[in-house]
């Protein structure tokens, strides 16, 4: 076994024990090579571990990293007409690629600091345009800024014990701890994202091993406070205890929609997020939550029937959502977020979102609100165990206004065909991911997406994808 600790290599004796599982918490392959079996038959670590190199559990420091490379194309398609935010209607293909390097060091036994630097290249299909459920999550929005790594997390991590009992903690990227009292409050300060802590479904939740829709692996209603990249500065307290949480989190806005710079104005730019979790066997001895989630972003937006009115009034040639002086306006939205243990290998899991729709689509997508539904199967039945499939469907839509303002030829971050006849915006998506060795994963995944940009006009689109996973 090899145990890399910031940068320090150690050799150990074979224990059979596992590198560090993923996020999505991989089962494991526990086939034995009969032609080495012996009295005590052990696992191939190499069929096990769903990591590269081993972790240590007891050092102060982490060390990881991931690399994800996503491959997709889509064939030519039918529409009556194009705008300039439009999905391109012939055939075309992309390549992204994100590389992240964990970092971590244990201050004092409940304190810690952690910081992750990452790179993101390539681009995505249409340059990202033309979809608001977009068919790859790791694309940043701005082909521009370029594959220059930057600071992605920087947090400092305070863990307030509130009993004496404890339960057994998984070590990872974002906590290094390997036990936790089971009643606690925790504090994150710093730059995050806020779906490292918001919105989390663990059947619907990690682009590199799961689902790669935009609004599949995240609530696309929610308008989380975010930079381009999907970042932003900010305080967390999340309290815990033993069947349930709570945890609110303060973050920072962009200056415009889907800006890269930050608005450091709290009186004129915030984010509040509340969201309630609760764990329960709704089937017996089978795991269900629920999370409720609510928000309300402050920042300069623009309203949607102000620059229908404008445009009507001939004041502007055409709806421009950014066409307004610089002020405050309001989104609030909520969320409910389900998954539920059905048997040992399949699970199932639901997300329904709203937002008022009135103002500026701003952070995250073009939805106003969502409801998707899907499940996970594992590999145990064709002895695969680190293998899985997913399928998920997801519906989107977008308020009245939000739906005027583009049929008269309004562009917003993403969408702009130039008109529209509306339609819910439907996407269904699977995906077969294969457990190579260690930490190396394969997935073939498929995309179906009817009325691409709420648009009857244009489509239907099929996207077929391949990803190359790697985790350190």
């Amino acid at each position: 076994m090899i145990t890399v600790v910031f940068g320090e290599v150690r050799v150990a004796a074979q224990s059979g024990n596992p590198g560090e599982v993923s996020a999505q918490q991989s089962s494991k392959d526990k086939s034995v090579n009969n032609k080495d079996t012996q009295a005590n038959d052990q696992p191939d670590e190499a069929d096990t571990a769903t990591t590269i190199f081993s972790h240590s559990e007891t050092s102060r420091f982490w060390l990881s990293g991931q690399i994800n490379v996503i491959f997709q194309a889509h064939p030519s398609f039918p529409a009556k007409y194009s705008g300039d935010n439009s999905l391109r209607t012939q055939a075309e293909n992309a390549t992204s690629r994100v590389m992240t390097l964990h970092t971590g060091v244990q201050l004092f036994k409940r304190t810690e600091i952690l910081f992750d630097l990452e790179s993101a290249g390539g681009r995505g299909i249409s340059d990202a345009l033309g979809l608001a459920g977009f068919t790859n999550l790791d694309v940043v929005r701005n082909p521009t800024l370029g594959s220059k790594p930057y600071m992605a997390r920087l947090m400092i991590h305070q863990v307030i014990p509130l009993s004496k009992e404890t339960t057994k903690a998984e070590r990872g990227p974002l906590s290094l701890a390997t036990e936790l009292p089971v009643r606690r409050l925790e504090i994150r300060a710093g730059k995050f994202s806020m779906p490292d802590f918001f919105d989390i479904n663990s059947v619907g939740s990690d682009s590199h091993l799961q689902f790669m829709n935009w609004t599949i692996d995240n609530n696309g209603a929610y308008d989380y406070a975010a930079d381009t990249r999907g970042y932003t500065y900010g305080v967390v307290f999340e309290y815990q205890d033993r069947n349930w949480a709570m945890r609110f989190g303060e973050a920072l806005m962009p200056k415009v929609a889907n800006g890269i710079n930050l608005d450091l104005n709290l009186a004129r730019a915030r984010a509040e997020n509340l969201e309630c979790e609760f764990r329960r066997d709704f089937l017996p001895q089978r795991t269900g939550v629920v999370r409720f989630l609510t928000y309300l972003n402050h920042a300069n937006m623009g309203n949607y029937r102000q620059a229908i009115d404008r445009f009507l009034s001939g004041r502007d040639p055409l709806p421009d959502i950014t066409a307004h002086p610089l002020q405050t306006r309001h989104k609030f939205g909520v969320g409910v977020n389900v998954e539920q243990e059905i048997t040992k290998t399949l699970r199932l899991f639901s997300r329904y979102g709203w937002n008022d729709g009135r103002n500026e689509s701003y952070a995250y997508t073009e939805v106003d609100n969502t409801f998707q539904f899907g499940g996970d199967l594992k590999g145990d039945a064709w002895r695969r165990k680190a293998d899985k499939i997913g399928v998920a469907f997801v519906t989107n839509g977008i308020s009245n206004d939000h739906q005027l303002y583009l049929a008269l030829g309004g562009k917003g971050f993403l969408l702009g065909d130039g008109r529209l006849t509306y339609g819910r915006e439907s996407i269904f998506e699977s995906y077969y991911t294969s457990h190579l060795w260690r930490g190396v994963f394969v997935s073939f995944d498929l995309q179906h997406i009817s009325n691409p940009g709420y648009n009857q006009d244009r489509g239907p689109v099929l996207v077929p994808g391949l990803r190359l996973h790697l985790e350190f």
